[in-house]
């Protein structure tokens, strides 16, 4: 139980800790202090569905139907680049000289764009449904000891840095210093869209 439990653990936090589009996303949030438990279950939750899903071998399944790679490689890199033109607009803008007078977005905006950068990033799939999924065939006797561990590794990480997000309020307490962070949320969007759409290239 303890090492397959272990090693799940270690591959999903090891697969989730590069800065992406979505722990961008969740930082910002958690600054904010807006709708923050709801965009971290939203996140953990869904990793935990794909995980589940990779680990019952859907990756293998899912070969039959190459078509819906392509719908949600397209899909997420326009998203990606539409809501990394947001952030830079959103750093030169009003919004950006007093961030903690805006007006709060609603929930449900909050969690759709959440759920659209979780679920239209094709690389979600090739970590969960794929990798761990592949990896999981080593642990057979304990496999869901080991899917356990990986949606652990999601729940830990997102609820981590939403909620601590509010240790660095002090240092957002400036304009300029939110300017920056949304200067690299875009950065951080467009980097992930052209890495999608360079990776389609390579292969």
């Amino acid at each position: 139980m303890t090492a397959p439990l272990l090693a799940g653990f270690l591959l999903g936090l090891s697969l989730i800790l590069p800065i992406g589009a979505q722990n961008a996303f969740v930082l910002r949030v958690g600054l904010r202090g807006e709708h923050v438990l709801a965009v971290c279950l939203a996140c953990a939750v869904s990793d935990a569905a794909l995980i589940l899903a990779g680990v019952s071998g859907f990756a293998q399944l899912s070969a039959q139907w190459p078509w819906v790679g392509t719908v949600l490689l397209y899909g997420g890199v326009a998203f990606l680049v539409a809501y990394g033109a947001r952030s830079v607009r959103a750093a030169f803008g009003s919004a950006a000289l007093r961030p903690s007078q805006t007006a709060p977005e609603s929930l449900r905006r909050v969690v759709l764009t959440c759920l659209a950068l979780t679920w239209l990033n094709p690389h979600v799939y090739l970590d969960t449904l794929v990798l761990i999924g592949s990896i999981s065939t080593q642990f057979d006797p304990g496999k869901g000891w080991f899917a356990a561990g990986a949606m652990t590794a999601s729940f830990a990480f997102f609820f981590a840095l939403g909620f601590g997000a509010r240790l660095l309020k002090p240092l957002f307490a400036r304009p300029v210093t939110w300017r920056i962070l949304d200067i690299a949320i875009g950065i951080v969007m467009w980097a992930t869209a052209a890495r999608l759409l360079l990776g389609t290239g390579a292969s």
